[in-house]
């Protein structure tokens, strides 16, 4: 008796460009298996889809709900999606061909890859992460524009926090550019209020022989001792109403993002006085990123 063809299903969501993060946030949440992008926006087009890849079909109901609800998260509207599709997937090597649609990313000196790249550059830092976990794998605009922001201001002998870790991968890149120090002790923390993203972010440190960050489930608070460097990568409606908290935990710089360009002003607007003109905005798509020189 022959064994059965194994079957996944893949979920197509198709959204707004700004939307791409939210509709992977959500396939992560789902324990998707993997997810792709296909129809990368064009000059002449403002949407693309969202693959998701899971070994059962996603209940309607529920898969409808955990959409909804990271669309709020990132404060976007409903209607951002325009239609949701599910199919069976029969081909057994889906999971190879949808390996080789992922490629290393390049932002300064880091070079983001999956486990199975080779890269041949013994000037840059490599990070290893899975690209099954959708979130933060250094694809999306407000991981790269922190990336740049760790690559141009960070600077080795700095402690680093890093709330809203995710993946862990913006405290792995400030770890891995002071591998090279020779200073010891060095201070190097990261959290988030997902357990799960914890466990992923340090299995994540572990692949990439990061032994030195504190993981810790949770957020920024009163107690949280201050961090030369901390970043940010989280959205506006949760930064807003803890940045007196971020800029009092920093010594001398602040990176935030997960911001759409619209909400600038909103962001700048919450800034105290006394640090008008000591912040750079920096673009990408629709997203931007803010670093704040306190000293």
């Amino acid at each position: 008796m022959s064994t059965p063809e194994p079957k996944w299903f893949a979920v197509s969501v198709t959204v707004k460009t700004a939307a791409t993060e939210a509709i992977e946030f959500a396939f992560n949440t789902l324990d998707s298996l993997g997810t792709e992008i296909n129809d990368m926006p064009k000059a002449d087009r403002d949407s693309v889809t969202v693959i998701g890849y899971f070994q059962e079909v996603t209940e309607h109901g529920l898969l409808r709900s955990e959409l909804d609800k990271a669309l709020a998260v990132y404060g976007l509207p409903a209607n951002s999606i325009t239609s949701v599709t599910t199919a069976e997937v029969k081909n057994q090597d889906w999971l190879a061909e949808w390996k080789k649609h992922w490629k290393p990313t390049h932002i300064g000196r880091f070079v983001i890859a999956a486990p199975w790249h080779e890269v041949d550059d013994a000037e840059k830092f490599v990070i290893r992460i899975e690209p099954n976990m959708a979130f933060g794998t250094g694809t999306h605009e407000t991981t790269q524009l922190c990336l740049a922001a760790i690559d141009e201001s960070f600077k080795p002998g700095q402690s680093f926090l890093d709330v809203g870790t995710g993946t862990g991968i913006l405290a792995i890149a400030a770890a891995k550019l002071d591998s090279r120090s020779q200073i010891s002790d060095l201070r190097f923390s990261a959290c988030d209020t997902d357990e799960d993203s914890i466990k992923i972010a340090r299995e994540n440190a572990e692949l990439n022989g990061v032994r030195n960050i504190d993981f810790v489930v949770g957020s920024v608070t009163n107690d949280t001792p201050q961090f030369d460097f901390v970043c940010a990568n989280l959205t506006a409606d949760v930064i807003i109403p803890i940045l007196p908290l971020l800029i009092e935990k920093t010594r001398e710089t602040l990176v935030i993002s997960g911001i759409l360009a619209e909400q600038e002003d909103s962001i700048l607007n919450t800034l105290p006085e006394e640090l008008a003109g000591r912040h750079l905005v920096n673009h990408s798509g629709e997203w931007i990123s803010v670093t704040i020189q306190l000293t």
